[in-house]
């Protein structure tokens, strides 16, 4: 059977749009992993991209092969009964800090980018995904097929216009002095197995939706290739930006410097991807945690809000600095199992 085509891009689409999540939008995310690093750091994205499309892909593939309905089913599958549930429960964890990194980013774009107190943010972020996480999700989900594209198209275009700035080569081959250089040569693994260890909520089950094999090999492998160019887009827009480390929200800073114009409908464009994000990872904790204590779901989504609206009160920066690379860290395991398990090609 020839691979379908058309599959494979959905499968693509998909993988960008969940990996693609607010830290990547505001830029923070790659700041911290990457762009901080220079040189380095485009070297180690560039290591990331072939961890996304080889890992990737054969994470859908095993999903499939195994017909894994869920991730738990695949954690177990990859670790075994005892250590798959653990893995399970830690992934709790992981989402319920991801979560409130989220609302403290919606936070911190009003407070640096519209000058209003980051409590505002917060609060109507966590009033306006109560009230649509009852009143209904489907439209907001089709919001991503909108909001992931346009950032894309966005990001390019910011590339585009850095490249013509005066000493851009200069910038892209400078690799400064960082404490935590070391941080440098892990990054590749760190991001990758923070972000696959993530996605696996929505790459598993629909892997194991479509089955055919060659059509989702070529899914993830295209779904890597589109992410590792949008991180080397961003990486180049950002090397451009002096003091990179001290905004909250740096890409739309450099929008502000460089097109004015299109400033707040990429302010807007950020925050919807911040919003869809807390709504995706709410959604997911509140199914697992519901698999383990039978309370009523408005009880749980406010529970998790309360425990989140706590955390986030730290800076959005100081979160995602500590918080994404320990994530990463204790996802390195997974990565490394993911890759140690054979998958027979032949099998399918």
């Amino acid at each position: 059977m020839k691979t379908n085509w058309g599959a494979a891009f959905q499968i693509a689409a998909v993988y960008v749009g969940t990996v693609v999540g607010a830290g990547f939008a505001t830029g923070k995310e790659i700041v911290e992993f990457f762009t901080r690093f220079g040189f380095i750091g485009l070297v180690s994205i560039l290591m990331s991209g072939y961890i996304m499309v080889f890992l990737g892909s054969k994470l859908m593939r095993i999903s499939a092969h195994i017909g894994a309905t869920s991730y738990q089913e695949f954690n177990e599958h990859l670790f075994g009964r005892f250590f798959g549930t653990t893995i399970n429960f830690l992934m709790l964890f992981m989402l319920l800090g991801v979560c409130a990194v989220m609302l403290a980013g919606a936070g911190a774009v009003f407070e640096e980018q519209l000058g209003l107190t980051k409590s505002v943010g917060v609060f109507l972020t966590i009033g306006l995904a109560i009230i649509v996480m009852f009143v209904g999700t489907k439209g907001l989900f089709a919001v991503n097929t909108f909001v992931v594209p346009l950032m894309i198209m966005f990001s390019f275009f910011l590339m585009f216009l850095s490249i013509k700035l005066p000493n851009f080569i200069d910038q892209l081959l400078y690799i400064p002095y960082a404490e935590d250089g070391w941080k440098s040569v892990i990054a590749p693994f760190s991001y990758t197995s923070l972000n696959l260890a993530l996605a696996q909520a929505v790459l598993v089950p629909i892997a194991t939706e479509i089955k055919h094999d060659q059509t989702i090999k070529w899914g993830g492998i295209i779904g890597g290739i589109l992410l590792t160019i949008i991180l080397i887009s961003s990486h180049i827009t950002l090397i451009m930006l002096p003091n990179l480390e001290v905004y909250e929200i740096p890409m739309a800073v450099v929008m502000k410097n460089l097109a004015s114009g299109f400033y707040w409908i990429f302010v807007i464009v950020i925050y919807g991807e911040i919003f869809t994000s807390v709504i995706g990872n709410v959604f997911g904790l509140e199914r697992q945690i519901r698999k383990y204590v039978n309370i009523p779901s408005i009880v749980t989504v406010c529970s998790i809000f309360v425990v989140t609206f706590f955390i986030s009160l730290i800076d959005y920066s100081t979160l995602l600095a500590y918080l994404y690379p320990l994530f990463g860290y204790i996802s390195i395991v997974f990565i490394v199992l993911l890759w140690m398990k054979p998958f027979n090609e032949k099998r399918k």
